[in-house]
């Protein structure tokens, strides 16, 4: 095994702030998706917000013609002209509930759109990313992009920036009216909008901070509910419930406490600026009705004395200016949590994906007159094609010779862990690595599967640099076997089949006889259409194994990776297995990696390592004669850790 730093996940359970850019990223990365219709509803955005300001104007225009008419006592004069100004009110708000249902409908299928493609996008690029990453990333964090960031994305594309946009244009439209009808007045307004401001910068700044703590603390919360679910046998079986209920109620408190935190001021900015806001009107209306007392003269674009029908109007006109600054505050924990999610998400986007400089390629061939040539059916023999410089290509007939030449490899810098390890590998001989926990057993088989590079020396498959070779088509040509067993939903047919999208139901029946599991398979409810969920668990830990060997057997590779394959799996269990193992690795090279060392003794070569080098290496035969520490370890003088 080995030490690997792991991400604490703080950075993605909301405590690390949006990098800049990342709304103007998230707006161009909608506007690529939905050239035409974010246009659209941007536009009925931005006219439902001019029809929502001009009511003032009309207002004041009807107190004037009704004071005037007061002032005349002539009603009829003025009736016409009141009854055009509310139908033209009226036929602008129809428009406005139009445009409103217009642009609600295109969000609602941009902002779903948008989600189901950045989670397409983080998939298909996670896909892509080195095993490396995957072993220092927190899974749950990595997680927690598809679930939690996802949602902050979409409250902010679906909510904060339409409601920004339109109380925005709300706000400058009025305060343009405003200052048309009465400077004296809007400057009273522009000094209570400053006060308003400075409150939500003070209290909506704490909350940001709060909610941001609540995140980190929700995700600490799933992860321990998760770690509980998945153990919950051992939390049984060693007597650890109520150890196990202190811990998550000391978590849940920590989940309680922030979340306390971030509500106290989250919901205390909301009271605090409508209080502000009638306040602001109480001001408004004593200095407008002060100035109407003392004559006071207008100052204002529209060149009109002071009058009550500019006051009422007015007074209305601030209600609206600060609802809508109020409204403006109330997204800025939407819009901090949003970029922040948005941030997160495009970092796995933009994460390097796994690197590839291979022009080596693996195809099908047939022999004519004893060359090798490339075609597209499947012949059952499989070739190397190596294109060269000078234009011409040649074969190599895949064999499953594998040669580690003096390599060095180190997961961390000055960190060694394997040092000048050289092993020959010939088709179809049988290769066992031995040694203690961390010797480095799991590392030589990721290194022949390129799920890292190495540091120094040289890896060779049938004669050919694996650096050369495409990672895929390396992959395919090797089957692998591990102790920890990745079962999918699907059926058992499903879950063989995996080794080989296209094998028929007969070559997955005859891989699960080949590899010893036909006999339980046939005895379950549905035979191989039974389902499997859950990592298969409605299967044994060996029938489990079994199925995962019968899909490496499917795949029909020339080199075999047994990684602790039977280590799982009890005596009688394990004599089924070998048998079907061993038909199995007729004519492989097979890389075996066992504790068990009666796996072991049937082996070519056993290698046995220890802190990264080659101690000793020979048959059983030989290596027991040697009294070393493969003898130590087979007659149970020293035991593996």
């Amino acid at each position: 095994m080995r030490n690997v730093k792991i991400s604490t996940g703080e950075k993605g359970n909301g405590r690390a702030p949006a990098k800049k850019g990342t709304l103007k990223r998230v707006i161009k990365l909608m506007f690529a998706f939905y050239p035409v219709m974010l246009p659209i509803a941007v536009a009925c955005i931005l006219f439902n917000a001019v029809i929502s300001s001009i009511p003032a104007i009309f207002m004041q225009n009807i107190i004037d013609l009704i004071d005037s008419s007061y002032k005349a006592g002539d009603w009829s004069a003025v009736g016409g002209r009141i009854s055009e100004m509310v139908l033209i009110l009226g036929g602008l708000y129809v428009l406005s509930l139009a445009s409103g249902i217009v642009y609600q409908q295109l969000l609602a299928i941009m902002t779903q759109g948008t989600l189901q493609k950045m989670r397409e996008k983080m998939f298909d690029g996670m896909q892509n990313l080195p095993i490396k990453y995957f072993d220092t990333h927190n899974h749950g964090d990595i997680m927690s992009y598809y679930t939690n960031d996802i949602d902050a994305l979409r409250q902010l594309i679906s909510q904060s920036i339409p409601q920004i946009l339109i109380s925005g244009l709300i706000v400058i439209t009025i305060f343009c009216i405003m200052i048309y009808y009465c400077l004296w007045l809007t400057l009273i307004a522009v000094a209570c909008t400053v006060i308003m401001l400075f409150v939500t910068r003070f209290v909506g700044g704490n909350s940001s901070k709060y909610f941001r703590r609540q995140q980190a603390a929700i995700g600490k919360t799933e992860g321990y509910i998760e770690e509980m679910m998945n153990g919950q046998k051992v939390v049984k079986v060693f007597c650890h419930e109520q150890a196990a209920i202190a811990d998550f109620d000391r978590i849940n408190g920590e989940l309680f406490d922030e979340s306390r935190r971030a509500n106290k001021f989250g919901n205390m900015l909301g009271p605090i600026l409508n209080n502000i806001g009638n306040i602001f009107y109480v001001i408004i209306a004593v200095s407008g009705g002060a100035m109407l007392l003392l004559g006071a003269p207008n100052v204002a674009i529209c060149m009109l004395p002071l009058s009550i029908g500019i006051i009422v109007p007015f007074l209305n006109m601030t209600k609206q200016f600060s609802g809508n600054i109020n409204q403006v505050s109330m997204q800025v924990n939407s819009v901090v949590m949003g970029l922040a999610g948005a941030s997160r998400m495009f970092e796995l986007v933009d994460e390097n994906p796994e690197t590839d400089d291979g022009y080596v390629t693996l195809v099908n061939v047939k022999e004519i007159d004893g060359e090798l040539v490339e075609c597209v059916e499947h012949t059952g023999i499989w070739a190397w094609k190596h294109p060269h410089g000078d234009g011409t290509v040649t074969y190599t007939k895949l064999a499953g010779d594998v040669v580690l030449s003096e390599v060095d490899f180190e997961y961390e810098p000055n960190k060694p862990v394997l040092r000048d390890v050289s092993i020959y590998a010939k088709p179809g001989q049988k290769v066992a690595f031995v040694g203690a926990t961390g010797a480095g057993k799991t590392t030589i088989t990721n290194l022949i599967n390129r799920f890292y590079d190495i540091a120094d020396g040289k890896i060779r498959y049938d004669g050919i640099n694996i650096n050369k070779i495409k990672k895929a088509d390396l992959r395919r040509s090797l089957g692998i076997v591990l102790q920890d067993v990745n079962l999918f939903t699907g059926t058992v047919m499903d879950n063989i089949r995996y080794g080989k999208l296209d094998a028929t139901d007969e070559e997955c029946i005859a891989a699960a006889k080949l590899a010893g599991a036909d006999d339980f398979i046939t005895r379950l409810p549905d035979g191989y259409n039974t389902l499997l969920t859950s990592n298969g668990a409605n299967l044994s830990q060996g029938q489990r194994q079994l199925v995962s060997i019968a899909r490496a057997a499917v795949a029909d590779p020339p080199v075999m990776i047994l990684d602790e394959a039977t280590s799982s799996i009890d005596t009688r269990t394990e004599a089924i297995v070998s048998r079907g193992m061993d038909a199995l690795m007729q004519g492989r090279t097979v890389f075996v990696i066992a504790h068990r060392l009666s796996t072991v003794r049937n082996s070519d070569v056993i290698i046995v390592l220890d802190h990264g080098k080659i101690i000793e290496r020979g048959n059983h035969e030989k290596l027991i004669a040697d009294k070393g520490q493969y003898y130590k370890l087979y007659t149970g003088a020293f035991e593996l850790s």
